[in-house]
């Protein structure tokens, strides 16, 4: 089964009966990050509707600044995920810098949590590596996933040392750079993804649909010298591995595997 570790299903208007066709059609298991309260709700619905869809619950670094003074009101979401996500910092896109200190108290706040709780974390971490690093650190956080990575190689180096997984998108279909992470990162770290629907329309124009990730598994396995099969039996071990602490979650997605529920 093909496995999408990062999208934003409840981002898509008027594609969405097509994309939530493609996932069936295609038997993508959907990890449908949520940007703030109203999007983990949408995404509650989506999953209602679609028993391939994962909701996990985050606030984006961009969203920080609106809810870093409420934080004791998301713990009851933060509860009810069984992932956190997409959370983060992001020093990159957003240019003004008095808005870091809301994303890393919102953030180090999801971290806390994650470790209390013991739930994976779904990372945003454009321009602000190495504090993800130190944070990742900080809070001894084990299982985490890094979104799209795309900074600098020896701090890249030093996630993998921390047992970090890393989700490869569409941007390796065009990207130099990002093929090299890609040929140096060691396939049990690998997983899959396609940010759609906005990750392929920022760079193509485009809007990204589920069936993409296809094209994501057959440049992956180009680069790793191997078949997309074999992309996508890894993918399925290394997602496993990755949520093992968690039993409800293992369970869950081998019983959509194995297609023997028809909701979850």
């Amino acid at each position: 089964m093909l496995i999408d570790a990062h999208t934003h299903l409840d981002r898509y208007e008027g594609e969405l009966e097509s994309a939530l066709e493609e996932i069936i059609q295609h038997k993508i298991f959907t990890l449908s990050n949520s940007m703030d309260v109203s999007s983990y709700e949408r995404n509650l619905e989506l999953a209602r509707r679609c028993y391939l869809v994962l909701p996990i619950f985050g606030i984006h670094p961009w969203n920080a600044p609106e809810y870093v003074e409420n934080l004791e009101d998301l713990t009851g979401y933060i509860r009810q995920s069984r992932m956190l996500g997409e959370v983060g910092l992001d020093y990159f896109f957003v240019k003004d810098s008095s808005q870091y200190p809301a994303q890393r108290k919102v953030l180090e706040f999801f971290l806390a949590e994650a470790k209390r709780q013991n739930k994976s974390v779904n990372l945003h971490t454009k321009g602000a590596e190495k504090e993800i690093l130190q944070l990742l650190k900080q809070y001894d956080i084990k299982r985490a996933i890094i979104h799209w990575y795309s900074g600098p190689m020896d701090i890249f180096k030093k996630l993998l040392d921390v047992g970090a997984y890393f989700t490869v998108g569409v941007e390796v279909l065009y990207s130099e750079d990002i093929q090299t992470i890609t040929e140096n990162l060691p396939v049990e770290k690998l997983l899959t993804e396609t940010d759609n629907p906005g990750g392929a329309k920022w760079l193509t124009g485009k809007i990204g649909m589920p069936s993409l990730i296809k094209e994501v598994v057959k440049k992956l396995a180009e680069l790793k010298n191997t078949t997309p099969k074999g992309i996508i039996e890894t993918v399925q071990a290394n997602f496993l591995r990755s949520i093992r602490d968690d039993p409800w979650l293992k369970d869950t997605y081998n019983k959509v595997a194995e297609e023997r529920f028809n909701h979850i």
